[in-house]
């Protein structure tokens, strides 16, 4: 037997916001191989299929890619629908193009069904539009994160040149990611905004400015967060003042 695989994007958290065509395959998969942060409420649309967590998380044990690789050729010779299901959007952050690589180099088919980034839920959790007519027409999406043995990358000079951007996987170090992002030319005094767990009913935010971003992510829980910065969030502060944040969210 030779299967297909789709690599589907779980969105941001809320089981909701899965595209169609993602909860039609979740149904329709005999075997899913998951990140750690899929919410248990997408994981249940896959009723009838074998569930494989293989996520990964800062600082804790997680499946090698070369593992995960393997596992979703041999789970497409043996079933017909496999399901490689990863947070927020397959092809952002989420070393997609490697599972690619693997599933061609074996000849196995192969999809990708697009998911809601978090960046997207977290501008929507503040009410803040990345973009703005007259004052942000460009928006990064970057991460500070490097695995072993890479060399660096320019994230933060990539950063600093947008109008908007957003930080994946940053807040763990955020010390030194207002370091690298001062010395690239951003002002201490640029607004940000960290988002925890976006799009969920526990989501919370917390705004400051660049220079305060070690205190503030101090004040974060255990979910994921993604860094805002730019000028278009302290236009959003302007009509929502900082501690009604937490309250208006969780209505």
């Amino acid at each position: 037997m030779s299967g297909k695989v789709y690599l589907v994007g779980a969105g941001p958290g809320a089981p909701d916001l899965l595209t169609l065509r993602a909860a039609r395959l979740l149904g329709e998969a005999d075997v899913v191989l998951h990140d750690a942060l899929v919410h248990p409420g997408t994981l249940a649309l896959a009723a009838r299929a074998e569930k494989i967590p293989v996520g990964k998380r800062c600082g804790r044990h997680s499946s090698a890619q070369r593992f995960i690789n393997k596992r979703l050729v041999d789970a497409a010779r043996r079933h017909r629908v496999v399901v490689r299901l990863k947070g927020g959007d397959p092809m952002l952050f989420g070393r997609a193009q490697e599972e690619i690589a693997a599933l061609e180099a074996a000849g196995i088919e192969y999809e990708v069904v697009p998911g809601v980034t978090a960046a997207l839920a977290a501008a929507a959790d503040l009410g803040v539009s990345l973009t703005q007519r007259g004052s942000a027409r460009s928006v990064a999406f970057v991460t500070p994160r490097v695995a072993e043995g890479e060399a660096a990358s320019e994230w933060a000079r990539t950063a600093a040149s947008a109008d908007t951007a957003v930080i994946y996987m940053g807040a763990g170090d955020a010390a030194r990611v207002r370091t690298a992002l001062i010395e690239a030319g951003v002002e201490g005094g640029m607004p940000v905004a960290l988002v925890e767990s976006a799009s969920l009913e526990n989501s919370r935010s917390i705004r400051g400015t660049l220079a305060e971003l070690e205190a503030l992510a101090t004040a974060r829980g255990e979910g994921p967060v993604v860094i805002v910065i730019g000028r278009v969030v302290a236009a959003a502060s302007e009509t929502l003042p900082m501690e009604a944040i937490g309250s208006a969210i969780a209505a």
